[in-house]
């Protein structure tokens, strides 16, 4: 009776990861600094397992690892107790993560990216890391931000956690220098966007063999600094050393559509010598039209309904292309509203087509800081991925030490989910992985006899096993064997 008899098996291939990132070790550490008798490492890995697997509140994480192959042997109140130690033990366990994931995948930190994102919470006051701040969706719920450390393969180096209404800029330097003292990183070269690219970020990032490469908003630049920025000559094609007037360049031509042209501005920024590298891409401009062609359609839709019109505090709003008239050409007041299309804020925004800037103090190889630059779009994945697929917000926990432990385990997913993403070869999307991982699931036939596998076998789940070492999409796995599968995940493959 109420027999369990469907368990996850996913988590193997997470389990055999956290073997090799020797988890166990950290936490065998931590435990000698505190005065605790449960299993941190069995909740930690649990609550990661979840929130790959199952994300949901801490007693659903709790009640989906009840379904796993190896069910809890803690109870639901050693969660609880466990959170705050792995709060307080943050620092340590991200520079440990570190260093051992370099046992898995060579870690390259040439180049460290870094953002913020922010999670809004589901209650109505502020408290401790709680605050009411600007979030990216313009919510009413009290927010928490977070800064996230990348390296150039993509894979999550570091975070931190911070109030809603902090200043992104100045969430920075503590966590730089967390690195570069805990992580031995003393040389890199730093890229951000144009919101965290202060003058004083910039200048801490000019120190000892440090760079950096920003993202530059040519909008908010100074009208006759903007103007030689977008003046169409003086460009030159990626590779060339022929200035081009863009004026000239036929967009129709196949290989001028598909290339890069740039033009370098030196700038004084108080002490800082540096430079503007603007670039101009037709393919950028094209992709810009078409997105506004869209918004512009949808403006014209909403002046021809009857519903109200307001406009939105998000940028990409089609509203913003819709004025009103409140007066006659008379100058009279007018007994309605007229709306129309905004042709002057149309060719406003038209200006800056195909155009992109950076800031750096770089010198060398034009092509390469346009890469670097480009790569910027992984750490707006990771964080995507956080929030999509292992639902890191809305977040239920309240107490602060409690927030930075959830914070802590959905890093962990994330540094463990790309380090298996590079494992089996990058051939296959998140979705498909984490999918796939969630569907892999034993039906246990008989209490004496064993398991058969209960979904589909796909070339992501052979990836999955021959890339790990074992299989569980037999016909039959006998309970013997399960075991040795267990056990296996559990013991690092010396080389």
């Amino acid at each position: 009776m109420n027999e369990t008899r469907s368990f996850h098996a996913g988590y193997l291939f997470l389990q055999q990861l956290c073997t090799e990132l020797r988890l166990d070790n950290i936490c065998r550490v931590i435990k000698g600094r505190h005065k605790f008798k449960y299993d941190l490492h069995a909740i930690l890995t649990d609550l990661v397992y979840a929130s790959v697997l199952s994300p949901s509140s801490k007693l659903s994480s709790y009640n989906f690892c009840k379904t796993i192959l190896e069910p809890p042997k803690y109870e639901i109140q050693d969660v609880y107790r466990a959170l705050s130690v792995i709060a307080e033990e943050s620092d340590f366990i991200q520079s440990e993560l570190y260093k051992n994931s370099n046992f898995i995948h060579p870690r390259n930190q040439k180049i460290l990216y870094y953002d913020c994102t922010n999670y809004y919470f589901e209650i109505e006051e502020e408290s401790g890391l709680n605050h009411y701040g600007k979030g990216k969706e313009n919510r009413p719920n009290p927010i928490v931000g977070m800064g996230l450390f990348m390296d150039a393969d993509g894979i999550p180096l570091a975070f931190d956690v911070f109030p809603g209404n902090q200043n992104e800029q100045t969430t920075l330097k503590p966590l730089e220098k967390k690195i570069i003292k805990d992580f031995n990183c003393s040389e890199f070269i730093f890229c951000s966007d144009a919101g965290l690219g202060s003058a004083n970020n910039r200048a801490f990032n000019s120190i000892g063999n440090r760079a950096y490469v920003i993202t530059h908003s040519l909008k908010k630049m100074k009208q006759e600094d903007r103007d030689i920025a977008l003046n169409p000559t003086q460009f030159r094609k990626a590779g060339s050393t022929d200035f081009i007037d863009i004026r000239t360049l036929d967009e129709t031509d196949d290989e001028v559509f598909n290339s890069i042209y740039y033009k370098e501005v030196p700038v004084v920024t108080g002490d800082l010598n540096e430079t503007l590298i603007v670039t101009y891409s037709p393919k950028y401009k094209a992709y810009q039209q078409r997105i506004r062609s869209r918004q512009i359609e949808r403006a014209e839709m909403i002046i021809n309904s009857p519903c109200k019109k307001q406009k939105g505090k998000n940028q990409n709003d089609p509203m913003r292309f819709v004025k009103n008239t409140a007066v006659t050409n008379d100058g009279e007041i007018a007994e309605k509203k007229v709306y129309e299309i905004d042709e002057e804020q149309i060719a406003k925004e038209e200006l800056f087509d195909g155009f992109y800037a950076v800031m750096t103090n770089l010198e060398g190889n034009i092509e390469e800081i346009i890469k670097i630059n480009k790569q910027r779009w992984e750490i707006e994945e990771n964080f995507r991925i956080m929030k999509t697929e292992f639902e890191a917000r809305p977040v239920y926990v309240r107490r602060d030490d409690r927030i930075k432990a959830h914070f802590m385990t959905c890093y962990i997913s994330l540094l463990l989910y790309r380090l298996l993403e590079k494992k089996i070869g990058n051939s296959y999307t998140t979705e498909q992985i984490i999918e796939t991982l969630r569907s892999m699931k034993m039906t246990l036939l008989n209490t004496a006899n064993g398991y058969v596998p209960s979904y589909t076998r796909t070339e992501i789940t052979d990836s999955l096993h021959k890339t790990f070492g074992f299989r569980t999409d037999y016909e039959f796995i006998k309970k013997s064997t399960m075991r040795s599968i267990i056990k296996q995940t559990k013991e690092i493959d010396l080389p």
